[in-house]
């Protein structure tokens, strides 16, 4: 059976040239690329195209080629888990959210990961491949879809290691910057990574203003060899070291997410040493206490423990917050997500 062509894959300029060697008119192009980038993925729902033609776009392509196999919804805050099946029969997860500012999506970038972090539910996996540009486009259309709702800000935290799909995470980004795509705004954007450092010196060169996240987990490298085997082919202080290029390059702030993990990098000691690395940089601190992951055995630090930490870095002028936590009763928050079905992890 041969494989279809995403149409997802293509640029406007290569979807018109693909319908018209099929014979349809310059036109219909318009049509089809709007109804796509409106989330409706199903050729049969592109109403105003001929009946003969929706049938002919249906043996030919395919749009994405993911579909929600199942949903689950916070009775906590409404945030919702979706679980997409991709065309190849393997899955992954990604979350919406709802905020005062609108609505907020974590998408995956690949299947399972490779960067083996200790906590996280994604990288007990392993890695298997990164999603195309069509199947992270596929995500976000997919949602704000069945939502009925636009979505106006990204995260791509999910299932996976950004920097690991780079080129695919970057023409992504771009395509929904376009106007006659999404319209979202690269300053609503965020990447994360956890620490390749190549890519960071890479996408600070870009030039596009999306936000930079960088997953810092530890106040060494001692530590963070500990939780994170990126930290053994790039070194903490080379990481910083690129992380201070980057906001020189950019003029931008970086994020670093540390997730606090009792007993491991939660010490006031850890704190201090910390602070005095980070003191006088471009950057926010956001403190995550870690959550629970089935079959990992790490703990969440007590809330006294985290605004200890917390307390310290403010002391030293370092800008710092206590992520919020969502979708927890459906395993929704940070590191919680799988490439497995959710209703046996956290399903309510």
């Amino acid at each position: 059976m041969r494989d279809k062509k995403d149409l997802l894959e293509m640029t406007f300029e290569e979807l018109t040239e693909a319908l018209t060697a099929l014979g349809f008119p310059a036109y219909r192009s318009k049509q089809v690329y709007q109804w796509l980038y409106s989330g409706q993925l199903d050729f049969n729902g592109m109403s105003n195209l001929p009946k003969d033609m929706r049938s002919k776009l249906t043996d030919e392509f395919i749009a994405g080629g993911l579909k929600i196999a199942e949903k689950l919804i916070s009775k906590i805050d409404g945030t919702r888990k979706y679980l997409f099946e991709l065309k190849d029969g393997n899955t992954i997860e990604s979350v919406l959210m709802k905020y005062h500012y609108g609505y907020s999506v974590c998408l995956s970038t690949q299947v399972g990961c490779r960067m083996g972090c200790a906590f996280c539910a994604s990288a007990s996996l392993g890695m298997v491949r990164n999603l195309t540009v069509g199947e992270l486009l596929a995500q976000i259309l997919t949602i704000s879809h069945d939502i009925g709702e636009r979505i106006s800000h990204l995260v791509l935290m999910g299932i996976g290691e950004p920097f690991d799909n780079y080129n695919n995470v970057i023409e992504f980004m771009r395509r929904i910057n376009r106007e006659d795509t999404l319209n979202i705004s690269f300053r609503k954007m965020t990447v994360s990574t956890c620490g390749i450092v190549p890519r960071i010196l890479e996408f600070a060169r870009e030039g596009i203003p999306v936000n930079l996240s960088v997953s810092l987990h530890a106040p060494n490298n001692e530590v963070r060899q500990k939780t994170m085997p990126v930290a053994k082919k790039w070194p903490f202080d080379e990481l910083l070291a690129a992380c201070k290029e980057y906001t020189e390059i950019t003029s931008r702030r970086i994020t670093y997410e540390y997730s606090m993990i009792e007993n491991v990098n939660d010490s006031i000691e850890f704190a201090e040493i910390l602070a005095k690395k980070l003191k006088g940089t471009l950057c926010h601190v956001n403190l995550i206490p870690v959550n629970t992951v089935e079959g990992i055995g790490f703990g969440k630090s007590s809330k006294a423990r985290v605004e200890a930490f917390k307390n310290v870095l403010e002391r030293y002028g370092i800008a710092v917050t206590v992520r919020r936590e969502l979708g927890s009763d459906i395993m929704a928050a940070c590191g919680q997500l799988r490439r497995k079905n959710i209703s046996e992890s956290g399903k309510v």
